[in-house]
This record gives structure tokens, C-alpha cells and sequence, in this order.
């Protein structure tokens, strides 16, 4: 559909606010910025603010929803013949492949990284936010599984949840030490290998669509 003008204007008010918060985090750190600065500096209200962001850590992660939902995402829209751990992997495969800013290959990043290893506040909402996204994938997994599922959905979704968060430390770790994305993605791309041959069958297998 076409975006209309007030759908485009909201848009760019948005981005614009995030764009100007993310360049006082940058220089100031996140802790020692206020809304009511990134207010100021937008040129809009301190209640403008809060109708785009709930919350301050909200304008430093602004694609929240979408990197909370991606794995539970990326597995209910797997094709037949793929497993959970299939279309996990193969997803962050690609990611990697596209040098991916939803993965953190970007070169420069490792200035993002600064500002969240600074605050407690930002770490704690990255965690819970890792926490929620293992917690939907489970119910994907569980819809799929039916009644009689017990755990396994659950242990599951925690296994891949690790598998994502663990590549996204990596290369976090390699952009800090220098890496280019160029250079990580590579890297990464060696490590799902790694990963992969250490999954066990019933991991590997879990899940799998059926043929149509």
C-alpha cells in the first residue's frame, strides 16, 4: 500500500528523533542523557517523545519488537522439509552472508557497543529481551507440537535462542577487537559450522515440517 502523508510524516519524526538520541548516546553515553535533552535537540515535546518511545532504552534500541520476534519469525515461516534448528541456522547464515546490521556487522558498531557496556540499564533490557524472544519462539514451537508436547518445546527454543545469542557475541567480540564486518562475517559464517556439528540428532531434527 501507498504511505500516505501523515503515515510518512510520523515515520520520519520518528526516525528522526532516534537519529538525534542515538547521536547524544554516542557522544555522552546512555546513562548521562535525558529525554528531556533528546527533546530539545529534536525540536519537538518531551510528550512527542514519549508517543513514539515508551521508555529511554527504547530510543536506543528502536527495532526492539522486531529483534525480540525474528527467531519466532524466522521459524514459523520455515519450508517444508526444514527443521526448527534448520531454519535457524540457515537464517543466520544469511545474515551473515548480507553482513547484516540486524546481526551488529557494521563497521563502527563497536561505539554502539561502548554505550551499552557502560549502562546496566541497556545491558538488563538486551537480556530481557533475549529472554523474550526464547519465550516466543516456545509458543511457536509449542502451537506446532500440540498437546502432550511437555518441555521440549521450551528446551528447544532455549537452545536455538543460545545458538543466535552466541553468534551476536561473537561478533560483537571481533568488531571490538578490530575486526571490519567484512572480516567478521566470515568469521561467523566458520563458527555456525563449528556450532552445527556439535547439535545432536533430536535437536537437528526437531520440529521438521512435513513434506507437502
Amino acid at each position: 500500500m501507498t504511505e500516505g502523508l501523515r503515515e510518512r510524516k510520523k515515520r520520519l519524526t520518528r526516525q528522526h528523533i532516534s537519529d538525534v538520541a542515538t547521536g547524544l548516546f554516542l557522544e555522552r553515553g546512555f546513562d548521562a542523557v535525558t529525554i528531556a535533552e533528546v527533546a530539545a535537540a529534536s525540536e519537538v515535546s518531551v510528550n512527542t517523545v514519549y508517543n513514539y518511545f515508551s521508555t529511554k532504552e527504547a530510543l536506543f534500541l528502536d527495532r526492539e519488537d522486531d529483534a525480540v520476534q525474528w527467531l519466532a519469525t524466522v521459524v514459523r515461516g520455515r519450508p517444508a522439509g526444514e527443521s526448527a534448528a534448520d531454519a535457524v541456522l540457515r537464517a543466520l547464515r544469511a545474515e551473515a552472508v548480507a553482513v547484516s546490521p540486524r546481526l551488529g556487522l557494521i563497521d563502527g558498531y563497536d561505539r554502539f557497543l561502548r554505550v551499552i557496556a557502560q549502562s546496566q540499564a541497556l545491558r538488563s533490557r538486551l537480556l530481557d529481551m533475549r529472554h523474550r524472544a526464547v519465550e516466543a519462539l516456545a509458543v511457536v514451537l509449542a502451537e506446532e507440537a500440540g498437546a502432550g508436547a511437555g518441555t521440549m518445546p521450551a528446551l528447544v527454543a532455549s537452545q536455538l535462542g543460545w545458538i543466535q545469542g552466541h553468534v551476536v557475541e561473537f561478533i560483537q567480540r571481533e568488531l571490538t577487537e578490530g575486526r571490519t564486518a567484512a572480516q567478521t562475517s566470515r568469521a561467523a559464517l566458520g563458527l555456525l559450522d563449528e556450532i552445527e556439528s556439535l547439535l545432536g540428532e533430536r535437536l537437528l531434527g526437531y520440529a521438521r515440517r512435513p513434506a507437502v
